[in-house]
């Protein structure tokens, strides 16, 4: 079966952790959106073939399907059991819409408008990522482990509730893990360090680790190969990002090959707990939202020094690199060099090739065009 994940016209709104790539992988809960969507067909018998529908920018990455057969999805809609059923029904034509939204269709879109019966999460701005996380990693958490059984948990650690899985190498010690008020998932060879305080729901991908005495509450997400320590509250780390000293991250959406310095802090709420503005990438300015609580949201390959201050609400692009006293500016252009200068784009290549490097990863021609591309079309 040939999967479409559609940006549907608003690739913009999640900006920047996807001027890197598709909305259908941006990783929410566990699974990223085109794995729940892959994974969950599988398990009905079905092999799905995902592609994509971005950025044209994107596409030799992320290809778009040239099939003749296939079905199209809303990649802001999230699948559940219901939702998977009503796409495998689908015949040529059909629609399938949700209070209005066009969530799918089958190759075409001239028959049947059929409403569906699943209540999924949908997405419509980026800050849905962590108001919406605890409902993705509950709906995951529930998928994967069904009818199975979790690798030990160690003796010394504190255990409340009934919640929590251990994937295979999964590995926690000396830790109070409370899933009382959301569940704990370590995916394959992740790791909690000694001393470690998780109030779930926690995802901790595959050979993700938290650090010594790290402190997690609200659903918070660590994407495969992340290593987090300090506090953390309601944020979602993609994959390949490290913030592995002390300090608060709230509230926030961190991409891939990031690096957070030590002591790096954000601010989640205003002083006036007043709604927060922060800036959108569709009109190039900062604009009022209806959010309280916002944090960091920060491009892949993005980067700060020790003792960052971050303000509530500040947006930061791809490969920036961010230090300087005092509070910096709530937009950040991808490819800043501190406060005025710009990273000239070859050392910035390096700087990336070094870190794939060091992950056994390789930068691609590919990956630098997409690279390339966001540095020439800088807003600045």
């Amino acid at each position: 079966m040939n999967i479409v994940l559609s940006d549907n016209g608003n690739h913009a709104k999640f900006c920047p952790l996807t001027l890197t790539k598709p909305v259908g992988e941006l990783r929410m809960g566990i699974l990223k959106i085109s794995e729940k969507y892959q994974k969950r067909l599988f398990k009905e018998g079905i092999e799905a073939q995902i592609y994509f529908e971005t950025e044209d920018y994107l596409q030799t990455k992320f290809p778009k399907c040239t099939a003749s057969s296939f079905i199209w999805i809303n990649a802001q809609v999230l699948p559940d059991k219901i939702l998977i059923q009503e796409i495998l029904e689908m015949i040529e034509g059909e629609q399938l819409m949700k209070d209005g939204l066009l969530i799918a269709y089958h190759s075409r879109k001239d028959g049947l408008q059929k409403e569906s019966q699943s209540i999924p999460i949908v997405i419509k701005e980026r800050w849905d990522l962590y108001q919406q996380n605890d409902h993705a990693l509950n709906e995951d958490y529930n998928f994967l482990t069904h009818g199975r059984l979790s690798q030990k948990i160690s003796g010394t650690n504190q255990i409340l509730g009934d919640r929590v899985f251990l994937e295979q190498g999964a590995k926690v010690e000396c830790s109070i893990l409370n899933s009382l008020s959301g569940p704990i998932y370590l995916d394959e060879d992740s790791e909690i360090m000694e001393g470690s305080v998780v109030r779930g729901g926690l995802a901790l991908g595959k050979h993700a680790a938290l650090k010594l005495g790290t402190k997690i509450y609200g659903p918070t997400t660590i994407g495969d190969y992340s290593k987090v320590g300090g506090e953390v509250n309601n944020c979602i780390f993609q994959s390949f990002s490290n913030k592995g000293h002390d300090g608060f991250l709230g509230n926030s959406l961190i991409g891939e090959w990031c690096n957070l310095g030590a002591d790096t802090n954000t601010s989640n709420l205003k002083n006036n707990y007043g709604a927060v503005k922060t800036y959108s990438y569709e009109t190039g300015k900062l604009e009022q939202t209806n959010v309280t609580f916002m944090g960091l949201a920060m491009g892949d390959h993005s980067k700060c020094g020790i003792n960052t201050m971050f303000n509530t609400a500040t947006t930061v692009g791809v490969s920036a690199n961010v230090f300087d006293g005092g509070f910096p500016p709530k937009f950040i252009e991808s490819f800043a060099w501190g406060a005025e200068a710009v990273f000239d784009f070859d050392k910035a290549m390096e700087v990336a090739e070094r870190v794939y490097e060091r992950r056994n990863q390789e930068l691609t021609p590919t990956d630098i065009a997409i690279l390339r591309h966001i540095f020439d079309n800088r807003t600045k």
